[in-house]
């Protein structure tokens, strides 16, 4: 049954959920010793990662030339300190994890996605990944890469792109959503923004939006290319109901359809790859509603607040908890206080 009379406030707390201070609520994990994930042993190691007490545990077990385990922090092994190298170690353990079921639930071959994602030294700086003939150098940001699926369990920050197709008329604001096929592995069935998708590791990010628009909506990359802008981002810190660490950043895009263009039709999304059941082109205020109701997949929900703060729809006039709201929209998942940890969230 959908939830009913969400405000928006409420919208960012669904989503937005494992911060380092606010409310708790009595789910067990809570009261978690939270374990920093470094990148290596040095003391100016960056931190890439928060590490449950499960992971921790499995981490222990592991061969001491690959993993260094201490009580109050786990990274890589000394002689485990290039990109390549880092990539491999985490490629074996998450695959044996898959192949053994540990964390089906999570990473199990029902969820493989068989797609690498992108692990930063600084996960606010540049995605600069070595250049041709230095892949295994590391004097760069980029710190390794490692399946989509497992990121949960090491509490890395991952990058996605979202972008809302929409028209704005004498008929008001209209946007295109589309319906998550009920395959998915992750929210099926849920309303989602018109297009979406994780950064694969490799990829920037607006090329990222031009493969998940032909993908997903059989949007040619013409349009993409010419239409889609650049508004900026959103980043939430999501802990899903079985407790796993989410910190996310999504790009955001805007695609706003010309009302004289020649051929309106281009701007059509249409399902193709199978993640999307259908799309439809929704006026604002059912689109609200559907918000309420608890309809869309959370991430989403957020990417949409954003729109609405910066079409105007969503104004200090008219949401008491604006500016609660704009701050929450753009937080740093308490990233500095990190190294402080172990304790709880």
């Amino acid at each position: 049954m959908a939830m009913k009379n969400l405000s928006l406030i409420d919208l960012i707390d669904i989503c937005d959920n494992a911060r380092p201070s606010g409310p708790r609520t009595n789910l067990d994990f809570d009261a978690e010793r939270l374990v920093p994930f470094y990148l290596s042993p040095s003391p100016t190691s960056p931190i890439v990662g928060l590490l449950r007490p499960i992971i921790v545990e499995k981490l222990s077990q592991e061969t001491a030339d690959v993993w260094n385990v201490q009580s109050n922090r786990i990274s890589f092994a000394a002689s485990i300190n290039t990109p390549l190298k880092r990539s491999a170690a985490m490629k074996e353990l998450c695959e044996r994890w898959r192949d053994q079921e540990l964390f089906a639930n999570v990473c199990g071959p029902s969820k493989w996605r068989a797609e690498l994602y992108p692990i930063w030294k600084d996960p606010f700086g540049a995605a600069e990944y070595p250049p041709a003939g230095k892949e295994d150098s590391d004097a760069y940001n980029f710190a390794f890469e490692m399946e989509r699926s497992a990121c949960a369990l090491f509490g890395v920050i991952t990058y996605g792109v979202h972008s809302t197709f929409y028209e704005r008329g004498d008929d008001g604001l209209k946007l295109w959503i589309p319906t998550r096929a009920k395959t998915k592995q992750t929210w099926p069935g849920f309303l989602d923004n018109t297009v979406a998708g994780g950064i694969p590791s490799g990829m920037a990010p607006f090329e990222s939006l031009v493969k998940e628009c032909m993908e997903e909506g059989s949007i040619d990359e013409s349009i993409v290319r010419q239409f889609a802008r650049g508004v900026g981002a959103v980043s939430y810190f999501h802990r899903t109901s079985e407790g796993w660490l989410q910190p996310e950043i999504e790009f955001v895009y805007d695609v706003l359809i010309p009302a004289n263009h020649p051929n309106p039709g281009a701007f059509v999304p249409k399902p193709l790859d199978g993640e999307v059941e259908s799309f439809e082109l929704l006026d604002i205020a059912v689109v609200r509603k559907k918000m309420e109701e608890g309809l869309f997949k959370p991430n989403c929900a957020v990417v949409i607040i954003d729109l609405l703060i910066r079409l105007g729809y969503v104004t200090p006039e008219n949401e008491p908890r604006f500016l609660e709201i704009l701050s929450r929209l753009h937080g740093d998942f308490g990233y500095g206080r990190w190294k402080d940890l172990p304790a709880s969230l």
